[in-house]
């Protein structure tokens, strides 16, 4: 595997792929990468020829008081997991080489409505911030397909939306969430987690078991099944910034007729704030 710094040297090896008649793979990363990570790197091996993997910590999708700082960056052993993986070109750029003119004036894009609300409502920017980057790094790499893990619901959604109506030519994959055995969505973040914290963090992913298991029995009655839930994180000791549910495509508010469903949540514990999602499809279920 190779590790190139520069839009030059990342084009001029995607380049090479191409030439050799390879199909190409891209899996956008922020660093300090977990199973979860592998299991996009490795869903790629499997679909094309050529991997390339970034790892960029973006500070446009950061706002004031988040943890741009002290996000880990682990690059060393990043490389080690990404070669073991299969990946064959990791692109691995400084902000200056991402922003040369600085970020006040770079161009923004930004996808409405899906951006808005849930994470887009507690985090005001981020998402502009991810479809800028990501633009970005699509335009750099131009890849046949990019894979994304589902843990990032909403931006996934996001994403999907930009590439459709950029009329980008890229085919997006959303990989299912990679959990610890205690049901525990894996992220970067839980390594901000105390011992005590990690013990109370698998009750966010009891908390969307149970509402899907009460919506699969027939409840139709969702904000008082939400308030129920949201009284339960709470008192397992969390702080919730939000739990909705949404229809899985749109993202909007769900209604009782709505059959394909998606139970977002956001929760804080002490300072390390967690996200996660169940997908839900009654046609399915039923």
């Amino acid at each position: 595997m190779n590790t190139v710094k520069t839009v030059r040297e990342l084009r001029a090896a995607v380049a090479r792929a191409r030439s050799e008649g390879k199909r190409i793979g891209f899996v956008p990363t922020m660093g300090n990468l977990h199973s979860g990570h592998i299991a996009l790197i490795t869903k790629a091996t499997q679909r094309v020829d050529f991997v390339v993997a970034s790892i960029f910590v973006n500070p446009l999708q950061f706002g004031a008081g988040e943890d741009l700082d002290k996000y880990p960056r682990t690059l060393a052993a990043d490389q080690e997991k990404l070669l073991q993986a299969g990946c064959h070109l990791l692109f691995a750029p400084t902000v200056e080489e991402m922003y040369p003119d600085g970020m006040a004036g770079q161009t923004r894009v930004s996808v409405p409505q899906l951006s808005e609300g849930l994470c887009g409502a507690s985090r005001p920017g981020h998402f502009e911030g991810v479809a800028t980057v990501v633009s970005k790094l699509f335009n750099m790499v131009q890849p046949d397909l990019a894979i994304f893990g589902q843990k990032d619901f909403q931006q996934l959604a996001v994403i999907r939306a930009l590439v459709h109506d950029l009329n980008m030519p890229i085919q997006i994959i959303g990989e299912p969430t990679v959990r610890a055995a205690d049901g525990l969505a894996l992220s970067s973040r839980n390594g901000f987690l105390s011992e005590e914290q990690r013990a109370i963090a698998p009750e966010v992913y009891r908390t969307l078991t149970r509402i899907s298991d009460a919506i699969k029995q027939g409840e139709r009655d969702y904000p008082t099944l939400i308030n129920e839930q949201i009284k339960q994180l709470e008192a397992a000791g969390l702080r919730p910034d939000y739990l909705e549910i949404r229809h899985a495509l749109t993202l909007r508010p769900a209604t009782a007729q709505d059959r394909d469903l998606v139970i977002l949540v956001a929760a804080f514990l002490g300072t390390t704030r967690l996200i996660d999602n169940l997908h839900l499809n009654l046609d399915a279920t039923s």
